[in-house]
């Protein structure tokens, strides 16, 4: 009887050696895992012409499985307030390590050759996307000074307004009250003044 060996894609033991793999069940599993990862693997792919930088936000952290290296990926690739939309898994697609990896997990799980491609970029297109993210960053900045210049603008704008309306109310003037002496605010006389004098 063959050692007992376990396979992760199918989370099971199993007794039969390498005819494992050419089980349906493992191939529906191989199937199954492989569509998963791939609309992301093509998302990063269609960045590399053109690579699109976001402000950082949390969510850039989220990370990926890759099925090939049994390990997470980070999807994005921040630095500082900046990320470059899936730069990170681009960069572990056209890693060498990853490489290896894949071409090690197609040979134990016997996937489909003409598969394994699509799961790999190449060192042309890694650079193709590195002048990419060059671009992208540029206009960023681009775009960041536009929009300084223009809330500068319009800070300006309300300084001027809030200037006019100061300038205006100074203009005008606040008019004075005249100051009236009412009849209680006149001297009396006191009372045993007055009656001394009618007494006289």
């Amino acid at each position: 009887m063959a050692p007992a060996q376990r396979c992760t894609l199918c989370r099971q033991t199993f007794f039969c050696g390498r005819g494992h793999v050419y089980s349906r069940k493992h191939q529906r599993q191989l199937k199954a895992a492989l569509d998963r990862l791939l609309p992301q693997v093509e998302a990063a792919r269609r960045a590399i012409r053109t690579a699109h930088v976001e402000r950082y936000v949390p969510e850039h952290d989220r990370c990926c499985w890759c099925l090939c290296c049994s390990c997470e990926v980070r999807k994005h690739l921040s630095h500082g307030n900046l990320t470059v939309l899936h730069g990170g898994l681009l960069e572990h697609l056209a890693s060498p390590e990853h490489k290896k990896a894949t071409n090690r997990f197609w040979w134990e799980n016997k996937a489909e050759v003409h598969m394994k491609e699509k799961f790999l970029i190449s060192p042309q297109d890694y650079a193709q996307f590195k002048k990419s993210m060059v671009k992208g960053l540029d206009s960023y900045e681009e775009k960041e000074d536009e929009v300084i210049k223009e809330m500068a603008a319009q800070i300006r704008e309300v300084e001027h307004r809030q200037q006019e309306v100061v300038r205006s109310v100074l203009e005008v003037g606040f008019p004075w009250r005249s100051q009236s002496t009412s009849g209680s605010a006149r001297p009396r006389r006191g009372l045993f003044g007055t009656w001394k004098l009618e007494r006289d």
